[in-house]
């Protein structure tokens, strides 16, 4: 925050005091203004909403705790720093817990005031600043900024939209790589809930004897290395939605865990006995098919029923191939931007080549390809050979071109027949494009400067 545009309000009933606060903030930079009370004060604020409040506890007509609790109801995030006396300090900590930022004690140093103040407005401008990114990253994963032209996805994302207004628990499955945590976030940042934090955990990752603690949090001294209280995903989740990544990972006993939060919307720290409430919104997302599990006895029936309440079901890239070709274009231009190249997107065999493969990676596997193709890239374009092995598909379809070996090719090796065949294809392709080197780089669906060291290799103009 611009010290320069910061503004601050200064409350006490001592004129000698206010003054004081004027002349040393004044000299900081700041804009002040004062109020002699509470009722002062909370007009004050209501009007000008001052990037901080310095104020007294105790005030004639309305008490500086009073006034705090009016602040707050003007605006729940005003930073307002308290002045005590020190028989005052107890009722000032407890100011703290009712919202106050932090208090100082009379006769105070002007040092510790401008570095209280100061340290209030570093922590206001980094909640503004996580404000922001929050309405950004919600702005992303509104319905309508989710890239599809497919008719399966564009259902599906109906579904989420009717979904995300509930507060109903959530099953997401899918084969990897077909976005079950962006439907996830969609589904949070569409809720109610979207103001409240997004947390995520990928069971699979985490180590089994570590997962209830990562879970609930424990407490100190609950297991061997819990040397501090640690709150768990449930708790840092509190007020949002919490995402739980292959569910299907869970061990025997966790799965009973976590079907009595489910089921009571409360829990104990490891190591603790004290419930916690779980205002929560659970979304779980598998990979995995729970319901054969579930016959084999390697998932809770009971559990599966908790979070079966309703099921969506991402579509995997090969049953919307019209999406091929618009997700690449976006991630042509996205790590072509990233990485300074200059990149215009791709040339028609290379079209060819990703609507023919069939992405058992998905849309992970696309984003990998196109980064990939992107990097290798040296002209205009990305071309077949730019991407990896496996997708690329050869010459360009509807070329006629036919091996013919003549009688004096008999005794010649297969390497020196390849080479042969390879000069007289690129001649006649040269031929075709009228001599046109980038015309006939792309017929061929090779790079420009493939093209030119071939022309060198093999002697051609």
């Amino acid at each position: 925050m611009n010290r320069s545009t910061s503004t601050a309000l200064v409350v006490d009933d001592d004129e000698a005091i206010r003054q004081m606060l004027i002349a040393v903030l004044t000299k900081a930079g700041y804009v002040v203004t004062t109020a002699r009370d509470g009722m002062e004060a909370v007009a004050a604020f209501s009007t000008q909403r001052p990037d901080i409040v310095l104020m007294d506890i105790r005030m004639p007509n309305m008490t500086g705790l009073q006034a705090l609790a009016e602040i707050r109801r003007i605006d729940r995030a005003a930073t307002v720093i308290l002045m005590t006396a020190y028989a005052e300090v107890g009722t000032a900590v407890q100011a703290i817990k009712d919202g106050a930022f932090d208090y100082i004690i009379k006769p105070f140093d002007i040092e510790e005031v401008m570095l209280l103040i100061g340290r209030s407005l570093q922590m206001r401008t980094m909640r503004d600043d996580i404000a922001a990114l929050q309405r950004e990253l919600s702005a992303s994963y509104r319905m309508d900024r989710i890239l599809t032209n497919s008719p399966k996805m564009l259902s599906l994302l109906q579904m989420v939209a009717k979904v995300a207004r509930s507060n109903a628990t959530v099953l997401v499955t899918g084969e990897s790589g077909t976005g079950k945590e962006m439907i996830a976030s969609a589904i949070h940042y569409n809720s109610t809930r979207s103001n409240g934090p997004f947390v995520k955990i990928n069971c699979a990752a985490v180590p089994e004897g570590l997962l209830e603690s990562e879970f609930f949090g424990h407490e100190k001294g609950a297991f061997s290395g819990a040397v501090s209280r640690r709150s768990g995903r449930f708790e840092q989740a509190d007020g949002g939605t919490l995402f739980l990544d292959e569910i299907g990972d869970i061990s025997a006993s966790l799965q009973v865990k976590l079907l009595r939060v489910l089921s009571e919307r409360e829990f104990e720290r490891v190591g603790g006995d004290k419930l916690i409430p779980a205002d929560v919104r659970i979304v779980v997302a598998t990979n995995r098919n729970l319901e054969e599990m579930v016959r084999q006895n390697l998932f809770r029936q009971d559990l599966y029923f908790r979070l079966n309440v309703v099921t969506l079901r991402t579509v995997p890239l090969r049953e919307r191939p019209e999406d091929v070709r618009l997700l690449s274009s976006h991630f042509l231009q996205r790590f072509a931007s990233e990485n300074h190249i200059d990149v215009d997107g791709f040339d028609q065999n290379a079209v060819e080549c990703l609507m023919r493969y069939s992405w058992p990676g998905n849309v992970r596997e696309l984003s990998n390809a196109v980064e990939r193709a992107v990097v290798m890239s040296t002209g205009g374009l990305v071309f077949a050979e730019d991407l990896p092995e496996n997708i690329r598909c050869g010459l360009e379809e509807g070329s006629d071109l036919t091996v013919t070996t003549e009688p004096d090719d008999r005794d010649k090796a297969l390497r020196d027949l390849i080479s042969d065949y390879e000069a007289r294809v690129i001649a006649e392709a040269l031929t075709r494009n009228g001599g046109n080197r980038v015309k006939t780089a792309r017929q061929l669906g090779i790079s420009r400067r493939s093209l030119l060291y071939k022309l060198q290799e093999y002697e051609l103009t």
